[in-house]
């Protein structure tokens, strides 16, 4: 899979741009056919390559997993993509010998959730706890085991029942009852954990039918590497921290102190948006990771 033949959705691409680059959590919401899924499935072609500590650690859970057989070192960072029919435990593991399950093997890569709404509410909330944590603890009355579960949550879904939400004119709509079905799946604070929301337009004929070849995956991948490289530096003197999706709340003052017309503009969001805390950490986060993009020290009003 490669970048370069995706039709328009530069926006789009730009925004997994910058979630690869700070190994930011991602929702696409978006109607049938609007390449949801593909672009999802391209987003391992710009993330950077595994360090020697990160593929140790990958193939410790697969090989615990059974999944490694005689592959040695793994070199590619883990796409998971479970079905929406998973129980909550092949997702975050157990067994009377408990066993690392998606979110584990997902560990330095990416888990990806297709058409979130169709998971089960109960599948979906005990994410809660790995997404904040990176780790996850499975109890059993004979012994207590922890895995890390350190990854990149991508997931899609449709707007209502119909998938045609957003258009007036489409032939499908959903009634009021149906789309509070739809949309109670997914809980506030299960959404309140991803960092970047994007809504996914349909690709106009124009671009679908253009020749042209867009920006390749190689060359997004440059610019990546280039910010995990800054992020890497940052953070050398913490152990279990590389990227700036990872920071916690004393890293966020340290990196990311704001200037005054920052602070004004991000009040101003949080009042008319009615954000939360945890919301305004991600916000930083995400600024911070737009901000190593243009090799920029600070974090400044443009990337707020």
């Amino acid at each position: 899979f490669d970048f370069s033949d995706v039709k328009g959705q530069e926006s789009i691409k730009r925004c997994m741009e910058i979630a690869a680059s700070g190994g930011h959590n991602i929702i696409l919401i978006g109607p049938p056919g609007a390449g949801k899924t593909m672009l999802a499935k391209r987003l391992p072609s710009i993330l950077p390559p595994m360090t020697l500590k990160e593929a140790l650690e990958t193939t410790k859970i697969h090989s615990v997993a059974g999944k490694i057989k005689d592959a040695g070192l793994m070199s590619q960072r883990p796409f998971r993509s479970p079905h929406h029919t998973a129980s909550s435990v092949s997702l975050v593991g157990g067994g009377s010998y408990p066993q690392p399950g998606e979110i584990s093997l997902s560990h330095n890569g990416v888990l990806f959730l297709d058409e979130l709404p169709e998971f089960k509410r109960e599948v979906l909330e005990v994410m809660r706890q790995p997404l904040e944590d990176r780790e996850v603890t499975i109890s059993r009355a004979k012994f207590t085991i922890t895995y890390p579960s350190s990854f990149m949550l991508v997931a899609s879904m449709n707007p209502s029942p119909s998938g045609f939400f957003y258009f007036s004119d489409a032939p499908l709509t959903s009634s009021p009852a149906e789309m509070q079905r739809y949309m109670g799946q997914i809980s506030g604070p299960l959404l309140d954990r991803i960092d970047i929301h994007i809504k996914v337009t349909p690709v106009p004929f124009e671009k679908l039918t253009e020749t042209r070849k867009a920006e390749s995956s190689v060359e997004i991948r440059k610019r990546v590497i280039g910010a995990r490289e800054i992020q890497t530096k940052r953070f050398a003197e913490f152990d279990n921290i590389h990227y700036n999706a990872q920071m916690s709340s004393k890293q966020i003052r340290e990196y990311c102190a704001l200037e005054d017309a920052s602070l004004q503009l991000l009040k101003t969001a949080m009042e008319r948006l009615n954000l939360s805390a945890r919301a305004y950490d991600r916000i930083l986060k995400v600024a911070r990771t737009i901000a190593d993009l243009e090799a920029s020290e600070n974090v400044v009003p443009n990337h707020i």
